[in-house]
């Protein structure tokens, strides 16, 4: 499949406030984030490369130990294997990331 409607494809629960909808590919995952004010991914990592952006609203993300407040229009990249987590700011956010090699764990949720 090469198109996809967003907006009907049904959200997965990754967390409490943190929605997803997801796209497979060969080679990378696509993934689209919804999350609720103040929800929260914890820290974690994993062997894929990520690269995200915000289209709405912002996220707290601390990266390797180091905090920063990303909002609407920017973008933010981890490098395998690194240790991070986020928390969405004070009103819903809506992200864009992408994952290198595929996310086998996403891909199964589809």
């Amino acid at each position: 499949m090469w198109h996809f409607d967003i907006r009907a494809m049904k959200p997965k629960k990754l967390a409490e406030g943190v929605e997803l909808r997801i796209i497979p590919g060969k080679n990378m995952t696509m993934v689209f984030f919804h999350l609720q004010p103040g929800a929260e991914i914890p820290e974690h990592s994993h062997a894929h490369e990520q690269i995200g952006t915000v289209l709405k609203g912002s996220i707290e993300l601390v990266v390797d130990q180091e905090r920063r407040n990303i909002n609407a229009g920017e973008a933010y990249h981890v490098a395998s294997d690194v240790r991070h987590s986020g928390k969405c700011g004070e009103t819903a956010s809506e992200i864009i990331e992408v994952f290198s090699p595929p996310r086998e764990d996403y891909h199964a949720l589809t």
